[in-house]
């Protein structure tokens, strides 16, 4: 198991099922949790967790910001998103703002609210999930999504080259297939071919424990097929 004593990581999309699994993997290891979500899902995570720090916030409303500034934080592990299928004939500007401000402006916000800090202590880790078919650079039914997390995963790695000698690292996460969780068994999606939240939950944390000279800065995990 990972070792994450002393460390303070903030937790975005707390509540959510990967952010849970997420969340129970860092307490195991030893981390000291910030948990940003909204509403119910937020609650249930407080309920659950314990945690320094508890933000009610919208990430992608930029005045969220602020807000996360006035936090110290080691690491960032950044779950928000959101998946839609469209034609991509029928799509519409609003259908691309959506997936862009779910999984794109989201991350932007909370990594804004987080890096002052790190640059000044020079230290810190920066973890976001993309999506295998960001990965594969292909999403059958699913361009606007795809392409959202094409951009997530291109900031953070670009992210990454721009703090490398700072004392800093990017991480970004494919989920190389759907993660298991309610809504998705709801859809109908085969469970043996979904990957298991807490083994990727896992997969999360050892990235954070990676030294300098052996970071990780793109993680690629697999269901078994």
């Amino acid at each position: 198991m990972a070792n994450l004593s002393g460390t303070t990581i903030m937790l975005t999309g707390a509540g959510g099922a990967l952010a849970t699994a997420v969340a129970q993997e860092l307490v195991d290891a030893g981390a000291e949790l910030i948990l940003v979500g909204r509403g119910e899902s937020l609650k249930r995570a407080e309920d659950r967790f314990p945690a320094t720090e508890v933000l009610n916030l919208d990430l992608g409303d930029e005045n969220s910001v602020e807000e996360l500034r006035k936090h110290k934080v080691d690491a960032l592990v950044h779950t928000v998103g959101a998946f839609a299928m469209q034609d991509a004939q029928k799509a519409t500007t609003a259908d691309l703002n959506a997936m862009m401000t779910a999984n794109m402006t989201t991350l932007f916000h909370a990594v804004q609210g987080v890096l002052p800090h790190m640059l000044r202590q020079k230290e810190g880790m920066i973890v976001g999930v993309s999506a295998g078919q960001a990965a594969r650079m292909s999403g059958k039914g699913a361009a606007l999504y795809t392409a959202s997390k094409a951009a997530v995963a291109a900031y953070l790695l670009s992210l990454n080259d721009e703090l490398r000698g700072k004392g800093m690292h990017a991480c970004v996460v494919y989920p190389m297939g759907a993660i298991d969780t309610p809504a998705n068994r709801e859809g109908g999606m085969n469970w043996a071919a979904t990957i298991d939240p807490r083994g990727l939950a896992q997969s999360i944390a050892h990235a954070l424990t990676r030294p300098a000279r052996a970071h990780i800065t793109e993680l690629k995990v697999y269901p078994d097929v």
